[in-house]
């Protein structure tokens, strides 16, 4: 079964609305990084915030106390459902499913969370801070203020949990009583985060990125949210949704690759969006793409906006709209790196996409 985008909505570093990002980026302009500190650590690091005049209008009494990821996921949420002009109701909201894609979940307030309890004892357990500790916060709160009444589903994993999500929603939809589904895929910026993310080796101290540089410096954190209502009729079919696959050793992830684009290449690619990020997987997804699809035109958004990490998988699907995807605008954004795991058909020309780490 095919399925269809009705619909985006996005928060980035840049700000939202899917046109005006795409503007700025048309600009070539790049989210401005601000450093991120902690009073018990001495290191500083570099990150990509969302600007407090993004979420300027996206008022509810849910989200007074919720933490930012929560807050990005309403915006975006939101927005996807306002650009699809669907309205929920009563007589259609158990006919919509709502998924989320998290990575690292609501790190800002569990830190808070426990910082108090390790501090002064668990009688100091705020019964505020500890219902955004869990990985379905933000759907609970998405949930409430639109009064969905159907199936909500929280997904944790990496980068490409956002492609995971999409394809679950095509597995929801094949149940006829559901008409839509939201997925969302959102993310927060905490110094926790980032330093966890150096211990692992994987993240650089400033900017710029370096998609494919020789050397794998690391890649920024950012945050943000990402969201696309689904239904069976809409402005892009995603013809393909790949489930991916696994690796236990870093030289496996070039084969892994190489084996998901000649799954998808039943049509010719030429036009990929990428996920490299300056990470050890540039390597490997720069030479799958040039032993499968050599002649395919690739784009990677990661400089301007950063590592999304849960965002990021939606970033990518959003930036893919049809309308921006006319070769003379795109062509001086064009950088050798890989892409997302889905196929799409728009316009009458094909498409395909993969992410590189949708494994």
């Amino acid at each position: 079964m095919s399925l269809a985008i009705a619909g985006m909505g996005w928060v980035t570093p840049l700000g939202t609305g899917v046109d005006s990002v795409w503007q700025r980026l048309l600009q070539g302009e790049e989210a401005s990084a601000t450093t991120i500190s902690e009073q018990f650590a001495d290191r500083v690091y570099s990150v990509f915030r969302v600007p407090e005049s993004a979420l300027k209008g996206i008022s509810h009494p849910r989200l007074r106390r919720a933490s930012a990821i929560s807050r990005f996921a309403a915006a975006a949420g939101l927005h996807a459902l306002e650009s699809a002009g669907l309205k929920l109701e009563s007589q259609n909201a158990e006919r919509i499913a709502l998924i989320f894609a998290i990575s690292n979940g609501g790190v800002s307030y569990t830190k808070r969370f426990y910082h108090e309890i390790v501090g002064t004892g668990a009688q100091a357990a705020s019964p505020l801070l500890f219902p955004e500790t869990v990985f379905n916060a933000p759907a609970s709160h998405l949930a409430a203020i639109l009064g969905v009444t159907g199936a909500t589903y929280t997904l944790v994993g990496d980068g490409a949990v956002g492609l995971a999500a999409i394809k679950m929603a095509e597995e929801l939809m094949a149940n006829e009583a559901l008409d839509y589904c939201l997925v969302v895929g959102t993310e927060e910026i905490d110094w926790l985060l980032c330093d966890a993310y150096r211990r692992w080796r994987l993240l650089r101290m400033a900017p710029p990125i370096e998609p494919f540089s020789k050397q794998n410096r690391g890649m920024i954190l950012s945050e943000g949210a990402g969201a696309i209502v689904l239904a069976r009729d809409g402005f892009v079919t995603i013809e393909c949704a790949h489930p991916g696959g696994h690796f236990r050793r870093r030289a496996e992830a070039e084969k892994i690759l190489e084996r998901i684009l000649c799954d998808l290449g039943q049509v010719e690619i030429d036009f990929v969006v990428s996920s490299a990020n300056g990470t050890f997987v540039d390597q490997a997804e720069s030479q799958a793409l040039q032993e499968i699809v050599p002649n395919a035109l690739v784009y990677t958004i990661t400089p301007a906006l950063g590592e999304g990490v849960g965002a990021a998988g939606l970033w990518r699907i959003i930036l893919w709209r049809p309308k921006h995807c006319i070769r003379k605008r795109c062509r001086p954004f064009f950088t050798w790196t890989t892409a997302s795991g889905y196929g799409f058909h728009s316009r009458g020309r094909r498409f395909q996409a993969r992410d590189a780490r949708s494994f």
